[in-house]
């Protein structure tokens, strides 16, 4: 399974989130659970015809994610939040195969793992 996580603020737009996942064929969308109501996201999870997985926080795979983030809240830890829910959401053997991105205006990041078998 192949997920696109994000890290979303109040700001970020459809043409923004749809820039970020590009043509990418995905399985599912993922995002950290108190974002998961964000209406750009779901409108970019029904334009795709994918699911919007929600990752708890305590069930983030911080320690699988690469990138620092400095910058976001630390209840989502020091790594990127889009790398931690995509790892998440394909499961405990996923691996990151694009590690985080960032909207040019900043509303959003985007990183994309793959799930894979032990």
């Amino acid at each position: 399974m192949i997920v696109a996580g994000f890290g979303i603020r109040a700001t970020a737009s459809l043409p923004t989130l749809r820039a970020l996942l590009g043509n990418v064929a995905v399985d599912a969308l993922a995002v950290v659970a108190d974002k998961a109501d964000h209406p750009a996201l779901n409108a970019l999870a029904a334009q795709i015809r994918r699911p919007l997985l929600r990752v708890a926080l305590a069930d983030l795979a911080t320690d699988r994610a690469q990138t620092p983030a400095p910058q976001q809240p630390d209840r989502y830890g020091p790594t990127s939040v889009a790398e931690a829910a995509a790892l998440a959401a394909a499961g405990p053997y996923s691996i990151l195969i694009r590690p985080r991105i960032i909207a040019p205006d900043g509303s959003a990041t985007m990183a994309i793992a793959e799930g894979k078998t032990p």
